[in-house]
């Protein structure tokens, strides 16, 4: 073989691994844009969802807040530092609540006191539970889509506007949450037990006026 064959065919070849280098790039290129575009959807239809729950979810009023003082700052029955997982229609840990801000996950401050429990977040409005709108607590693993090792959420469940909310929390004692459960299903049953009070002896006072 010649020199000139020789040269023409290393040419050659150098050519073809330039090629080569040139369409593995643009593969490259290629798929860093499909990607892209493909997250880009997925956050786009998890906006929608947002907005869509947000547009079901407007018939609920505004949260309640911490009532103004009016004497005795009520004596804090329990507190807690911890974090807010999240709010969903009670017993469906997928139906999240995003409307005035209980879709957002953020730093939580908790105070029960014999008034209710008190919310206070960071980066995300706060919010106050009377003692007549709590329905009791319970140890949980999930809800609005977070997951926890067993038993390591506290989960609250609380009235308002007609609707039933579980709000989940954990604490950064884990410990504690055994704690709240006692003492929210204690505030929530008298308070339950004053309400059948109430109502059986507005019935007592109809049937004497008969």
């Amino acid at each position: 073989m010649t020199i000139p064959t020789l040269l023409a065919a290393a040419g050659a070849q150098d050519t073809g691994k330039h090629s080569a280098r040139v369409t593995d790039l643009a593969d490259r290129i290629g798929w860093i844009v499909g990607l892209a575009l493909f997250v880009a959807l997925v956050y786009w239809l998890m906006r929608q969802g947002w907005q869509w729950r947000r547009t079901l979810q407007g018939g609920l009023p505004a949260l309640p807040q911490p009532p103004e003082p009016t004497g005795d700052v009520p004596e804090p029955l329990l507190t807690l530092q911890g974090r807010y997982h999240g709010s969903t229609t009670a017993g469906e840990w997928l139906d999240r609540i995003v409307v005035h801000g209980l879709g957002v996950r953020s730093k939580a401050a908790l105070t029960l006191t014999e008034q209710g429990l008190t919310v206070d977040r960071t980066g995300a409005p706060g919010f106050h539970v009377p003692a007549a709108a709590l329905r009791g607590a319970r140890l949980d693993r999930a809800i609005a889509g977070k997951v926890l090792p067993e038993g390591g959420l506290l989960v609250i469940t609380w009235e308002h506007g007609g609707t039933l909310i579980d709000s989940g929390f954990r604490s950064d004692h884990a410990a504690e949450h055994s704690a709240w459960v006692t003492a929210i299903g204690r505030l929530s049953g008298e308070h339950l037990n004053e309400a059948v009070a109430s109502t059986d002896t507005r019935q007592d006072e109809k049937e004497g006026a008969k």
